[in-house]
């Protein structure tokens, strides 16, 4: 899988020669839909309380979503000791706008709500995933060093869940809960498993298996809801809490969450074999995920928090409508305009904060999966 035609691009631990700049448009449609995804499972989410269809949609889109978008994100990610330039983008592209919307939540909460606790250790809503993607570029190539990294990173998040003293400060439990997917995306790159078979070749039996695999999965996730609320599915699919905290305190603990990560697996393989292969009028939008990802929680949060969103009926009219706008929302911020206004909050690079200036200008990337990196980045 490479965002460019050939040879394949930087974003792994070895050395590539320079790619053509054309885009495989396969990428940024996967980007496009992972992050639709994210806004739908947000805006679904009131929903869910008066809804069993909501609440099975949401359980199917919570049980892959997150998972893809670590696939995705390690697999653009290089493994190489960080130079100087990555160094300064961990920074620019994820710690800045980590603390710029953490400020901007905090002023937000205490207008509408009254009352605020400025804690950046304790990420705000979505924001938990930028501190996870900062975490996981940062082990990377610790991991790289490693035998069987694969294995490593799936023994730490099963181990993790067995502590309770690993929570959601600075989001570690739900970045050790998902550092397998993000170390299989960076392992799939450094093997070139896409290329040596032709993984990104439509197969019509392949869709058509993806389709029914869905089918299947959102046939379950509905007619077994007593049992999915029963054993606190929505909890596992977070990847938060410790074991204990969900009411499983077995020894056996540990292999629910592998097998959850299984079928999220198995989902994610599925939905990028559903996911276009050819470009269209919408693929640019992919390249900018990270506005939509920032900004969309901003606009749902008066519809959440006013209860417009509760008790909708009938759901067969409302949800698919909640399902549009979720589309339409997504767009939308990925829009020229919408990021003409917020760049300086979504990409700050403010020359005073580093001994040398010039680093404020290091290459932009206006997506969290590292989508618009350039060869030898």
């Amino acid at each position: 899988m490479s965002d460019t035609t050939a040879p394949p691009p930087a974003g792994t631990g070895t050395v590539r020669t320079p790619a053509a700049k054309q885009r495989v448009p396969f990428w940024d449609n996967a980007r496009l839909a992972c992050i639709v995804l994210v806004v739908l499972g947000h805006s679904i989410q009131r929903l869910t309380y008066d809804s069993d269809i909501a609440l099975g949609l949401y359980l199917l889109v919570y049980a892959f979503h997150m998972p893809a978008f670590a696939l995705i994100s390690g697999y653009f990610s290089k493994s190489d000791p960080p130079g100087r330039g990555q160094m300064v983008r961990v920074i620019t592209d994820i710690v800045l706008p980590y603390l710029v919307f953490e400020g901007l939540w905090t002023v937000t909460k205490l207008l509408v709500e009254g009352r605020a606790d400025p804690n950046i250790t304790k990420p705000s809503w979505t924001l938990w995933f930028l501190l996870a993607l900062a975490i996981f570029r940062l082990v990377l190539p610790y991991l790289a060093l490693l035998r069987w990294p694969l294995l490593w990173t799936l023994l730490i998040s099963i181990g993790a869940g067995y502590l309770p003293n690993i929570d959601s400060t600075f989001s570690l439990s739900r970045t050790l809960g998902l550092l397998p997917f993000f170390t299989l995306g960076w392992w799939v790159h450094e093997h070139r498993l896409v290329e040596r078979f032709a993984l990104l070749r439509t197969r019509w039996w392949l869709t058509a298996a993806s389709a029914v695999t869905f089918v299947v999965a959102g046939w379950s996730a509905w007619y077994f809801l007593d049992i999915w609320q029963a054993m606190e599915l929505r909890q596992w699919l977070f990847y938060d809490d410790d074991y204990a905290s969900i009411g499983q305190t077995g020894w056996w603990a540990g292999g629910v969450r592998l097998l959850l990560m299984l079928v999220a697996l198995l989902l994610s393989i599925a939905f990028f074999s559903l996911v276009p292969r050819e470009g269209h009028r919408w693929t640019h939008f992919g390249q900018y995920t990270m506005y939509v990802y920032l900004l969309h929680s901003f606009v749902l949060y008066p519809f959440r928090e006013s209860g417009v969103l509760r008790g909708l009926d009938p759901t067969w009219l409302w949800l698919p409508i909640v399902v549009v706008a979720s589309v339409l929302i997504s767009l939308a911020l990925a829009t020229s305009p919408v990021r003409r206004v917020f760049r300086p909050l979504v990409e700050p690079r403010p020359a005073w904060l580093f001994a040398d200036p010039s680093l404020a200008t290091v290459g932009r990337r206006d997506d969290p999966t590292g989508s618009r990196r350039t060869p030898g980045d």
